[in-house]
């Protein structure tokens, strides 16, 4: 991971689990161990390439574990480590503001005859 400018937490931990999908790989492995295929069909919008970059970046943080069963052919599951599980709160907490967010009417547009 990049130095931090700032040396400010906050920072680090956005550059880490920021980005449109990280977040959204966590809530759905925090469901259990998922294939990368049932990955995909969870999160339908996001492509392989970024989904195999994702889960990379989650895995050398220590978050995501990956484990390849040698079978023909081969099946490999991803799980949340530990430290990936206790991720559950902030997860949570971004579902409740998200929910909240989506009920709050958009702004109105604004009057050409307000100035």
């Amino acid at each position: 991971m990049k130095e931090s400018v700032s040396g400010c937490p906050v920072e680090d931990a956005i550059r880490l689990l920021g980005g449109r999908w990280r977040i959204v790989l966590i809530y759905h492995l925090l469901e259990g161990k998922r294939r990368f295929s049932e990955l995909r069909r969870a999160m339908p919008g996001i492509s392989q390439r970024m989904l195999t970059l994702d889960l990379r970046a989650l895995e050398k943080a220590g978050l995501v574990q990956r484990t390849i069963y040698p079978e023909i052919p081969p099946r490999v599951e991803y799980d949340l480590t530990a430290e990936g599980k206790r991720l559950r709160e902030l997860v949570d907490l971004l579902g409740e503001v998200g929910t909240r967010l989506a009920n709050v009417p958009q702004c109105a547009p604004v009057r050409k005859d307000a100035a």
